[in-house]
Protein backbone atom coordinates (compact mmCIF):
# COMPACT_ATOMS: atom_id res chain seq x y z
CA UNK A 1 0.00 0.00 0.00
CA UNK A 2 2.38 2.53 0.92
CA UNK A 3 4.50 1.64 -2.38
CA UNK A 4 1.08 2.63 -4.29
CA UNK A 5 0.97 6.30 -2.09
CA UNK A 6 4.72 7.33 -3.07
CA UNK A 7 3.83 5.81 -6.82
CA UNK A 8 0.67 8.71 -6.80
CA UNK A 9 2.82 11.17 -5.49
CA UNK A 10 5.59 10.55 -8.48
CA UNK A 11 3.32 10.41 -11.27
CA UNK A 12 1.47 14.17 -9.35
CA UNK A 13 4.72 15.74 -9.13
CA UNK A 14 5.75 14.60 -12.65
CA UNK A 15 2.27 15.78 -14.07
CA UNK A 16 2.37 19.19 -12.17
CA UNK A 17 6.45 19.56 -13.36
CA UNK A 18 5.15 18.98 -16.94
CA UNK A 19 2.22 21.74 -16.83
CA UNK A 20 4.75 24.26 -15.45
CA UNK A 21 7.57 23.35 -18.30
CA UNK A 22 4.39 23.66 -20.84
CA UNK A 23 3.43 27.30 -19.40
CA UNK A 24 7.39 28.23 -19.60
CA UNK A 25 7.69 26.88 -22.77
CA UNK A 26 4.86 28.89 -24.27
CA UNK A 27 5.47 31.88 -22.38
CA UNK A 28 8.89 31.90 -23.78
CA UNK A 29 7.76 31.15 -27.40
CA UNK A 30 5.57 34.15 -26.93
CA UNK A 31 8.34 36.56 -26.03
CA UNK A 32 11.05 35.72 -28.30
CA UNK A 33 8.66 35.97 -31.27
CA UNK A 34 6.80 38.97 -29.98
CA UNK A 35 3.42 37.06 -30.48
CA UNK A 36 1.63 39.72 -28.88
CA UNK A 37 2.08 42.60 -30.73
CA UNK A 38 1.77 41.20 -33.88
CA UNK A 39 -1.87 41.30 -34.03
CA UNK A 40 -4.52 44.03 -33.51
CA UNK A 41 -7.04 43.67 -30.53
CA UNK A 42 -9.88 43.38 -32.45
CA UNK A 43 -8.63 40.76 -35.07
CA UNK A 44 -7.21 38.95 -31.62
CA UNK A 45 -11.05 38.58 -30.47
CA UNK A 46 -12.40 37.95 -33.87
CA UNK A 47 -9.96 34.98 -33.88
CA UNK A 48 -10.47 34.14 -30.78
CA UNK A 49 -14.01 33.54 -31.07
CA UNK A 50 -13.59 31.15 -34.24
CA UNK A 51 -11.38 28.91 -31.90
CA UNK A 52 -13.39 29.22 -28.87
CA UNK A 53 -16.99 29.73 -30.06
CA UNK A 54 -18.16 29.32 -33.40
CA UNK A 55 -17.60 32.20 -35.56
CA UNK A 56 -15.96 33.41 -38.89
CA UNK A 57 -12.97 35.69 -39.23
CA UNK A 58 -12.88 38.32 -41.53
CA UNK A 59 -10.44 38.45 -44.48
CA UNK A 60 -8.71 40.76 -42.56
CA UNK A 61 -8.36 39.13 -39.38
CA UNK A 62 -6.92 36.21 -41.33
CA UNK A 63 -4.08 38.31 -43.03
CA UNK A 64 -3.12 39.47 -39.43
CA UNK A 65 -3.59 36.09 -38.22
CA UNK A 66 -0.88 34.06 -41.29
CA UNK A 67 1.31 37.22 -40.55
CA UNK A 68 1.70 36.37 -36.95
CA UNK A 69 2.25 32.74 -38.15
CA UNK A 70 1.51 29.18 -36.73
CA UNK A 71 4.26 29.54 -34.41
CA UNK A 72 2.75 32.10 -32.29
CA UNK A 73 -0.96 31.08 -33.51
CA UNK A 74 -0.43 27.68 -31.43
CA UNK A 75 1.43 28.86 -28.60
CA UNK A 76 -1.01 31.72 -27.87
CA UNK A 77 -3.72 28.96 -27.91
CA UNK A 78 -1.79 26.31 -25.59
CA UNK A 79 -1.24 29.50 -23.02
CA UNK A 80 -5.23 30.28 -22.90
CA UNK A 81 -6.18 27.02 -22.34
CA UNK A 82 -3.84 27.16 -19.46
CA UNK A 83 -5.40 29.56 -17.92
CA UNK A 84 -8.11 28.55 -15.04
CA UNK A 85 -10.94 30.44 -16.55
CA UNK A 86 -11.03 27.89 -19.23
CA UNK A 87 -10.38 24.52 -17.25
CA UNK A 88 -13.92 23.12 -19.00
CA UNK A 89 -13.17 23.54 -22.11
CA UNK A 90 -11.66 20.11 -23.79
CA UNK A 91 -8.39 20.74 -24.87
CA UNK A 92 -8.85 18.53 -27.54
CA UNK A 93 -11.54 20.03 -29.42
CA UNK A 94 -9.55 23.55 -28.68
CA UNK A 95 -6.86 23.11 -30.51
CA UNK A 96 -8.19 21.15 -33.11
CA UNK A 97 -10.96 24.03 -33.85
CA UNK A 98 -7.42 26.48 -33.84
CA UNK A 99 -5.74 24.30 -36.29
CA UNK A 100 -9.01 24.70 -38.49
CA UNK A 101 -9.24 28.41 -38.06
CA UNK A 102 -5.32 28.17 -39.21
CA UNK A 103 -6.19 26.25 -42.11
CA UNK A 104 -9.27 28.36 -43.39
CA UNK A 105 -7.14 31.50 -43.02
CA UNK A 106 -4.42 29.97 -44.71
CA UNK A 107 -6.97 28.82 -47.66
CA UNK A 108 -8.47 32.11 -47.55
CA UNK A 109 -5.42 34.34 -48.14
CA UNK A 110 -3.61 31.85 -50.34
CA UNK A 111 -6.74 31.27 -52.72
CA UNK A 112 -6.20 32.67 -56.30
CA UNK A 113 -8.52 35.31 -56.48
CA UNK A 114 -11.85 35.19 -58.95
CA UNK A 115 -11.20 38.01 -60.45
CA UNK A 116 -8.13 37.71 -61.59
Amino acid sequence: MASLNVYSVLVVLFLTCGAAMATKENDQIIKENNCETKMGLPCVLKAFMSIFETRSTSNKCCAELVVLGKVCHSALVKRTLENPLFKDLVPATIIAKSIQTWNNCLALIYSPSPCS
